[in-house]
This record gives structure tokens, sequence and C-alpha cells, in this order.
């Protein structure tokens, strides 16, 4: 199987999750010192470079086929911030929101997917709650995520007839250290530390925390195995309970006594 954004968060905990149940791991990403850190643990291979770079996929398959004969699940990972709103985002940085949410999504599924037709296999994108729903001044990652579900569905489309599943995942908060960087601001803000900041922004979600990054995995491998051999086209979401809030009647949670 191959896993793209595996050198840190979700990506690294999908290949280690994977490889301790006994499937050969090729590890994408962009820093090689993390990739090869993964890799000392799960004897993946390594493959540094963009996944976003369609100029980069005949290598890594190709190095793929040699290690490992195919694949039969691709799990792709790799993403990015795209924060601002509309008016304070630059050319560049709606271009890089694109090319590292969706871009990377699309040019993985689209290199990795003779392999997968061979094995019938599957694919697994990783989306967000802002594929669903859009948050504060983030246009960027927005707009990219929400059309990673329609790349997901697609896919699915096209690729079912050749016995290839394609499923997307939407994680709510998950403590990476991408979300770690991203609350720095609320941090700084109430002057508090990373534990609070996580209490803070899952006050309203149901379950009142964040997930881990083991606990997506662990959905991400339940997608790519033989007990979800019926499920493709699907988008689950795995958030805490968040998306299913209604947000105008927050303020009358206040006034309902603890449980």
């Amino acid at each position: 199987m191959l896993v793209t954004g595996a050198g840190s968060g979700i990506g690294e905990a999908c290949a280690l999750r994977l490889a301790s149940q006994g499937w050969q791991v090729a590890l994408v990403g962009r820093r090689r010192a993390a990739l090869e850190r993964v890799a000392q643990r799960c004897d993946g291979l390594v493959l540094a470079g963009d996944a976003a770079d369609s100029a980069t996929w005949a290598g890594f398959i190709e190095r793929v086929r040699t290690r490992f004969g195919g694949l039969d699940a691709v799990i792709a990972c790799a993403g990015g911030h795209g924060l601002g709103a509309a008016e304070q985002t630059s050319d560049g940085a709606w271009g890089e929101a694109l090319r590292s949410n969706l871009d990377s999504a699309f040019h993985t599924a689209r290199a990795c997917l003779p392999l997968l037709r061979e094995r019938r296999g599957s694919l697994v994108l990783l989306g967000s709650i802002a594929s669903l729903a859009a948050g504060p001044e983030v246009c960027g990652y927005t707009t990219a995520k929400h059309a990673l579900v329609g790349l997901s569905r697609s896919l699915a489309r096209d690729y079912g007839p050749f016995g290839v599943r394609v499923n997307c995942v939407c994680p709510g908060w998950v403590r990476t250290p991408m979300a770690d960087q991203e609350l720095q601001t609320l941090m700084a803000h109430y002057q508090e530390d990373l534990d609070a900041a996580y209490r803070r922004v899952t006050t309203d979600v149901p379950l009142r925390r964040p997930a881990s990054s083991v606990e997506i995995a662990a959905v991400c491998q339940f997608l790519i195995s033989a007990e979800a051999s019926i499920v493709t086209g699907t988008v689950i979401t795995a958030d805490g309970g968040s998306s299913v809030v209604d947000v105008p009647t927050l303020p009358f949670t206040r006034l309902e006594p603890s449980a």
C-alpha cells in the first residue's frame, strides 16, 4: 500500500498502523528525514517528493511495482493550510492551497489507479469537516477540501466498474503538528497552553475532545479492508460529532443542566 503525507500526523499513523497489521508500505512526502524516521519503524519504502507534482509519480510507481509488485490500497493524506478570507488571499496562497490539498490527491489518484485496477484495490482521500462546512477565514482550504469530496465521488463513479473503491474521510480537530500550529493564534490571544486551546476549540463538540491520529487511521484501515467491500463513494465524518451540532441553538445549551 501507499500513503502520502506519511512523514507526520495522520499519514504517519496510517503507515505505522497498517504496517503493524502486515501491510508493506510506501511512504510519500516532501521531507525525506521525516519519512526515513517513519520507515525505520515500519520497514517502509521511502519516496521523497511532492505528491502534487505529476512529474514525480512515474518514478514512484516504478519503484512501487519493483518493490511490491503492485498496489492494494492508497491513503492520500498529503495536505496543507489555506488561511485567509478571499480578499486576504494572494494568487500564490490560493494556488498553494489548491496544490497542497487538491492537486496532491488528484495526481496521487491518477498515478496509482492503473495499479489499483490490477488488484481491484481501494483509495481513501483525507478531507476535513472543512469539506462540508466553512470555517472563518480559510477560503483556500475550505474550497480545496470541498473539491476533494467531488474528486472522490467522481473517482468512485468512474472506477467502481473496475472494482476500485474510493472513499473520503473527513476528520474534525485532530491532534497533529499542523493543528498544533493552527492553534498558536488562540494560545497567544488567551495566554493559554496547547491543551487548553484544544479544549477551547472542542467546547461544543459532543465528545468534547479532538481525535488522535491513531483514531483516524483506524477509520482509514476499515475503509481499505474487506469488511468495507461494499462501501464506495462515501464521505465518512470522524469529528467527535461536531457536524451534527445545530449551531443556532448553541445559546440554549448554556441553559441546560450538565449531565
